[in-house]
This record gives C-alpha cells, sequence and structure tokens, in this order.
C-alpha cells in the first residue's frame, strides 16, 4: 500500500511539474497583441469599446500610436464584439504578433449612426485610451468603413487639428440611398458645396481615401468628387485609391495594404 502510494505521489509531481513547464512557455497576454473591453461614462450612460494591445504594449519604450477605427452598419449592436469582427478587426487577429498600434474600437447602439453621442463616446474612448496607456497624442489616426466612413469625415471635420492622417473606407458625403437619409456627413449637410467645405477644412490633413468601382451600396461618386475638390484646394498630401473590380468590401484590400500602413504611420501631427 505505502509503495502504491509513493508511486501515486510521483506521478503527481511529474504531472504538476509538466503542468508548470507548459504553463511557463506559454505566451502572456503581454506577449501577443489582443483585444480587451473597457468601457466609459458619457453624460451617465455607461459606453462599451474594445481596446486591440499591441505585443508588448505595457513595457513599449516609447509612447505608442493609436487608431480609433469606426465600424460599418452592420456592427451596430450592443454586445462590444461586433465591431472587431468586420474590417480592421480580423486583420489585427492575424497579425496579432506585428501590429505596432493601439486600436480603439468603439460601437454605434441599435441604428443609430456615427453622429452626435457616438462620435462624443468615440472619442471619450480615444481619450481614455490615451491615457490609460501613454499613448502619443501626435500619432492619433482615424479610419472606418461604409457607415464609418462617413463616421471618419463627420469626426474629422469636427476635430480638424487632432488626427495625424484619415483613412475613410467605401464612404461618401451624401446619403446613398433614400431608404437611408439618415447617413451623411453632418458636418458639411448646410453647405451649398460640401465637397468644397470638406476640402478646405481638412486641405492639410493627409488623406487616404479607398472605394470600389462597383461599389453598388455606397457609389464611388462622392469620393470621386472629394478628390477632385481636394485637388482644388490645393491639398499636399490627399490620395484617392479606387479598385476596378472592387465592390463594397473595399476595406479587406485597404487593411491588407501594407503600402497604406507605411504611409500612415509616417504622419505625425506637429
Amino acid at each position: 500500500m505505502a509503495r502504491r502510494h509513493a508511486r501515486w505521489l510521483s506521478w503527481t509531481l511529474v504531472l504538476v511539474l509538466a503542468m508548470l513547464s507548459v504553463a511557463g512557455c506559454a505566451p502572456s497576454r503581454s506577449d501577443v497583441g489582443h483585444f480587451e473591453a473597457r468601457a466609459v461614462k458619457l453624460d451617465g450612460r455607461t459606453r462599451n469599446y474594445q481596446v486591440f494591445i499591441p505585443r508588448g504594449a505595457r513595457a513599449a519604450s516609447g509612447a505608442l500610436p493609436v487608431v480609433l477605427f469606426l465600424h460599418g452598419s452592420g456592427e451596430r449592436g450592443n454586445d462590444n464584439r461586433a465591431q472587431t469582427e468586420a474590417g480592421l478587426g480580423p486583420y489585427l487577429r492575424r497579425h496579432a504578433d506585428a501590429f505596432p498600434a493601439l486600436v480603439v474600437l468603439p460601437q454605434v447602439p441599435g441604428d443609430e449612426e456615427w453622429s452626435g453621442d457616438n462620435n462624443r463616446a468615440a472619442l471619450a474612448a480615444l481619450d481614455a485610451t490615451l491615457a490609460e496607456f501613454g499613448a502619443d497624442p501626435q500619432r492619433q489616426y482615424l479610419t472606418g468603413m461604409s457607415m464609418g466612413g462617413y463616421g471618419s469625415w463627420n469626426i474629422a471635420l469636427a476635430s480638424p487639428q487632432r488626427f495625424a492622417a484619415i483613412v475613410p473606407v467605401c464612404g461618401a458625403v451624401l446619403a446613398p440611398r433614400a431608404v437611408r437619409p439618415t447617413l451623411f456627413v453632418e458636418e458639411v449637410a448646410h453647405e451649398s458645396d460640401p465637397y468644397a467645405a470638406i476640402a478646405a477644412r481638412l486641405t492639410q490633413t493627409p488623406i487616404w481615401i479607398f472605394h470600389g468601382a462597383r461599389d453598388d451600396v455606397v457609389p464611388p461618386a462622392d469620393d470621386r468628387r472629394l478628390q477632385a475638390a481636394f485637388q482644388q484646394a490645393g491639398a499636399p498630401d490627399v490620395r484617392y485609391t479606387e479598385y476596378p473590380d472592387g465592390n463594397h468590401n473595399a476595406w479587406d484590400a485597404t487593411y491588407a495594404d501594407a503600402t497604406m500602413w507605411t504611409w500612415l504611420w509616417a504622419q505625425r501631427r506637429h
């Protein structure tokens, strides 16, 4: 009986040591990029959001850049998860070991738009992330897709000195269809020429616009007009890429474009 007990203790010790060895080899959350849920209070209301925390963020020797990502219509809700499952989120998961920046991913509830309190909540989440991680205020970037493309213009126009660069993807200025009259860039809705107004207010902001030529959800006409308006305004760094065979999903190609990221990281507010 004593021999059997000793053998059991021996095997138990081996098992415990093996488990400790595996645990010691497993990467900690600081060793891999990952998402974490956060919340801010806005006018007494809790607004949830996600933050992508890059590998080694806590031990970084310098202040990290931070990207604010605005999702599209299909990711609206209150689960604080859907906004990570289309657009930039899947790209971050595929490149979790190498993506070099914090990313803030707020979520629009219900059937609302990127406007009003939702934009304020997005900026509050961005401010909270800057404070929590000591991120670089000179390297704040803004991108959004579809509905979030519209939101990118709204937020950038409301804070024209804040972002080092913006990347609107398959967005527009005016409502794309009669069934979606609430989707438009509110900041210039009162202007006789909203395209010229956007170009005048963001002339000095580096911008790279992306769209699919065959987009039948948000047609590219508005982005073409914006590009022309920026050229007319003499904007020094506003680019426009139109995918000849692309439909509404221009985001997968955009976020997979290494050239876009190289350009983005080179931008800094002075």
